[in-house]
């Protein structure tokens, strides 16, 4: 399997088990992905279809596209922090309770399923490391950028590249707005009010 790549067969086996344990969610663009009395820290969510926003307070921690698996783990280590799940596209999915899904993999022997999808959960807060840390502010803004330009169009429609960058990096606004008016004037990227059109390429360096 490629160093990157989604693994696609394992979330087939998984979905296939935890699917009949759950609670179907369909939800439009802007809609709360969890109801008010669930949280994150003691479910599993399972994206099937869709994209969604993951928020920490105001910090933008990513946007999740499916399939996906939030909280395969969190019966073993419960989270800590309060994240917010929105809806950025139409989504499909379901969500049940952690310990549940612990019984689950135990049950159909899916610890190498669970043990692959956590491992690129893991290759991916690496590479979203490699962006932010110790990257200067130009290097975030392009990886960010470059990371925008491969959502569907449906997506960056909905996000303003300012305010997503802004909160997922936390650089000023005015660096941004400057970084982004020089690109846009260098014919490097294409916007429209403020939401991201294509990027006909980035310079390495600014």
């Amino acid at each position: 399997m490629p160093y990157l790549s989604k693994p696609h067969s394992e979330f087939i086996a998984l979905d296939k088990h935890l699917a009949p344990r759950g609670v179907s969610v369909n939800l439009l663009p802007g809609q709360n992905v969890l109801p008010g009395d669930c949280s994150l820290s003691e479910m599993t969510l399972v994206l099937q279809k869709g994209a969604i926003s993951l928020r920490q307070e105001e910090r933008h921690i990513g946007l999740i596209q499916g399939p996906s698996i939030l909280g395969l783990a969190a019966a073993a280590s419960p989270l800590h922090n309060h994240y917010t799940l929105t809806a950025e596209a139409e989504c499909r999915g379901y969500y049940l309770p952690a310990k549940e899904t612990l019984q689950c993999l135990d049950r159909y022997q899916l610890w190498r399923e669970a043990f692959y999808w956590m491992a690129w959960q893991t290759r991916m807060l690496e590479q979203r490391d490699k962006q932010l840390i110790g990257a200067n502010h130009y290097h975030q803004i392009r990886a960010t950028l470059l990371m925008m330009v491969s959502w569907d169009e449906n997506i960056r429609a909905r996000i303003g590249v300012l305010n997503y960058i802004q909160q997922r990096t936390g650089i000023s606004r005015s660096v941004i707005a400057e970084v982004l008016a020089a690109l846009r004037q260098g014919g490097y990227i294409q916007m429209e009010k403020g939401k991201l059109v294509a990027i006909t390429r980035l310079p390495s360096e600014y």
